[in-house]
């Protein structure tokens, strides 16, 4: 949204002019500071000075139009932030049972799994990762939709069935949570609502990295009113205090929610896996065939690489489910596991699933004739850019730090929400009206980047073409307002 900025000093020309935008910044008001906007001595124009007032243009439009879209993801991804908790109490009979006095083989939790559900497929199994927590014993099943799991939950104790529901991802949401997370990616519209998601990440970043420069940009009497809002009564001064101030501490989580959010995206998201590719940076994925081919890769992302989907029954001799996992364990791969099941030509796959910092995603595959490791992948062997994605992913999904990593979020979307709805009170207090043409102040004059000089001009533009090629949302809303800015 909207950095607002006042000035006492006079323009030498009207592209100069740091007065407000018509729309979300304000203009002259007495008894404020200068503006870093205006022309330094004899008459030459800083490139700050030039570059002010696009950022002022491109700060409101983005602000007036996309405000919403990052409204939406703010209130979304508030939710899903509370989620993870709210999951635990409203499921907290499938997820609980009282402690007993020893856990029972994982063949006998599954088997009870299949009893139950006869017409399911098993494909993997999450055993009991803490005392009193139940397995989730992850099925292919008539009744789920595709790309989504049942988990049947049993009693590690008892081997009692204690419920089953739709599960969903490598973090294996439960429906609250699912439906949260769709919501947030796509509004339940599938592809097509894919492109408001898209659209508000591609923005995201840079009216937060803009706002920054504005805010920083202005001249100002005390550090303090960089770092703190201002006090005093209520007026679009301390509004755009509190929206320069909170902005300003919550910039770097938002463009890294930005950029990690770039990551699922359609069409920015194929450009960044393959600079991925490019740079050796894909994540790596253990091997299970038993002749030792290479296996794909897996990016981790919620709803890929968390051992869903259909799976054909293995072929051959099998030492069954607890040798696999015994195996696994003596070769330094234990505590909260991932089992996914032998299909025909592969082994078995015992991944660490342990996403708190600092994580345990070390894995094996076993050979299930003899239960002996065919392959094994540490996660230290990672690529680095490997191990800074897989950071980012976990940490926009909240599950990288747990509870903290939540909190963290949450507080995140209440900042995003509020600078949006300050940023809407200062266009408001501004508007035109019919007793007032401008309630202070003069616009920004439209095509102020055809007032740059040439030589920086030149470097922007080139800039701009490639990260518009590269985010290709970002790029085409960017033409169309350009093309309207010219045409206006």
């Amino acid at each position: 949204m909207a950095i607002d900025d006042r000035t006492t000093a006079v323009p030498a020309d009207p592209a100069a002019d740091p007065a407000a935008d018509p729309g979300l910044e304000a203009g002259t008001e007495p008894g404020t500071e200068a503006a870093d906007s205006a022309p330094a001595a004899g008459g030459t124009k800083s490139t700050w000075g030039a570059l002010r007032p696009l950022l002022l243009r491109i700060h409101f439009y983005a602000g007036l139009l996309i405000a919403p879209l990052l409204l939406i993801a703010a209130v979304s991804g508030l939710l899903y932030a509370l989620s993870f908790q709210a999951e635990k109490i409203v499921y907290s009979h499938e997820l609980r049972v009282p402690v007993g006095e020893r856990v029972l083989p994982l063949a006998e939790q599954v088997a009870a799994a299949r009893e139950a559900h006869p017409d399911g497929t098993v494909t993997a199994v999450w055993p009991s990762p803490e005392d009193g927590a139940t397995t989730r014993v992850l099925m292919t099943d008539p009744s789920v939709e595709e790309g989504k799991s049942l988990a049947v939950f049993v009693d590690p104790y008892t081997a009692e069935v204690r419920g089953d529901l739709p599960s969903y991802g490598s973090s294996g949401a439960l429906p609250l949570r699912a439906w949260i997370s769709e919501f947030h990616a796509d509004l339940q519209l599938g592809e097509t609502g894919r492109n408001y998601s898209e659209m508000a990440a591609s923005w995201m970043w840079v009216v937060a990295l803009g706002g920054l420069a504005l805010w920083i940009g202005r001249r100002r009497t005390a550090k303090r009113a960089l770092v703190l809002p201002e006090r005093g009564p209520k007026s679009r001064r301390r509004t755009l205090s509190w929206h320069g101030s909170v902005g300003l501490w919550a910039v770097t989580g938002l463009v890294i929610l930005s950029a990690t959010g770039l990551t699922w995206s359609r069409y920015a998201g194929e450009n960044i896996d393959a600079v991925q590719t490019q740079l050796d940076g894909s994540t790596p994925a253990v091997s299970a065939t038993l002749d030792g081919a290479a296996a794909g890769g897996d990016t981790g992302h919620e709803g890929h690489g968390s051992g869903h989907g259909t799976a054909p029954a293995a072929q051959g001799p099998d030492v069954g489910i607890d040798r696999a996992v015994q195996a696994a364990h003596d070769a330094g791969v234990s505590g909260k596991i991932a089992v996914t099941l032998p299909t025909e030509g592969n082994g078995y796959v015992v991944k660490e699933t342990d996403t708190q910092f600092p994580v345990h995603l070390d894995s094996v595959a076993v050979d299930p004739a003899d239960g002996t490791v065919i392959d094994e992948l540490r996660f230290a062997d990672y690529p680095v850019l490997a191990k800074l994605t897989r950071y980012g992913i976990d940490g926009h999904m909240g599950v990288l730090f747990g509870l903290a990593n939540q909190l963290a979020l949450a507080a995140l979307m209440v900042a995003l929400i509020l600078l949006v709805v300050w940023g809407y009170r200062m266009w408001w207090l501004r508007r035109p009206t019919k007793e007032r043409k401008l309630s202070a102040g003069r616009p920004v004059p439209r095509g102020a980047w055809r007032k740059l000089p040439v030589t920086t001009l030149l470097p922007l533009a080139a800039a701009t073409a490639l990260v518009g090629w590269f985010v290709p949302m970002l790029g085409l809303s960017l033409l169309a307002f350009l093309v309207v800015d010219a045409a206006a």
